[in-house]
């Protein structure tokens, strides 16, 4: 259980607002990974935030910004956006932050990692301030194109990657195949979108299948790639349980209070046994 790596989606799952520092500490508190999304101001600051517009995590935005993102404005109009009020109003107040300054929260504090998915940013930019802050081990670079991965391992080689995908069996197989070939090159983690359902008898069918996950996990293993999977806004205990029992080594979650808890007690059961 000690080594179980937990990533907190967008920083803390749904307890704190997405991509914030709160958020961020919350689930390093938690004894978890955040997980921080990339975007680039319109005058280059690298900064937290998921969505390609405001409309959802600024609550009363000006109707001028509403179908704005991050790569429309400067940092200094970005920075007087609240992004904690629409979740709840203990949030007010919450700033987007850039990582230069999310990433001095790191030294020092060898137990802290930080997930960096990328949705718009310039590798070498990133790699700099990576490099300035010293914490290449720490930092596990998320995308889901492989060419992304390579580049980023260029650049940093003592960096960590992960690389993410969907939940469709017959596109994951023909992907898979092709990462083969390159004996999966400069990935260190991979991750796999995952679709429960629960069956009228109680069971539980996953999409991809099941024999598709724990044939992938026995594969990784072989390579020492870390097997990852999102279970989608999942929230039931049983199902990461499940999971368990099919190799999963790694979970990100929403849920990080409910899926902590969920790894700990199977662990501990397993242990018993």
């Amino acid at each position: 259980m000690q080594q179980f790596i937990i990533q907190s989606h967008r920083g803390a799952g749904v307890l704190a607002p997405e991509n914030t520092v709160e958020a961020f500490h919350l689930a390093w508190d938690m004894g978890t990974v955040p997980e921080a999304d990339l975007r680039t101001t319109q005058d280059g600051v690298i900064v937290a935030f998921h969505d390609k517009t405001f409309a959802r995590v600024v609550k009363d935005v000006p109707p001028t910004l509403r179908d704005k993102g991050v790569e429309d404005i400067p940092f200094a109009q970005l920075a007087m956006l609240d992004v904690g009020a629409w979740q709840d109003e203990r949030f007010v107040g919450r700033r987007v932050s850039p990582i230069a300054e999310i990433l001095q929260l790191m030294p020092g504090h060898p137990e802290r990692a930080l997930y960096v998915d990328i949705k718009n940013v310039d590798l070498p930019q990133l790699a700099a301030l990576v490099t300035q802050a010293g914490v290449e081990h720490q930092v596990i670079l998320a995308a889901p194109g492989h060419d992304t991965l390579r580049a980023w391992k260029s650049l940093l080689p003592a960096s960590q990657t992960l690389l993410w995908m969907g939940a469709e069996e017959a596109a994951l197989v023909q992907r898979i195949a092709a990462l083969r070939q390159t004996g999966f090159a400069a990935i260190t983690q991979l991750q796999i979108h995952v679709h429960p359902k629960q069956q009228p008898d109680g069971s539980l069918i996953f999409a991809p299948s099941a024999a598709f996950l724990q044939a992938l996990g026995d594969e990784l293993r072989t390579y020492n790639i870390l097997f990852q999977v999102l279970p989608w806004q999942v929230a039931e205990p049983e199902v990461y349980a499940a999971l368990l029992d099919l190799g999963v080594q790694s979970f990100a979650t929403d849920h990080p209070d409910i899926t902590l808890p969920a790894v700990r007690d199977y662990f501990a059961v397993e242990h018993q046994a």
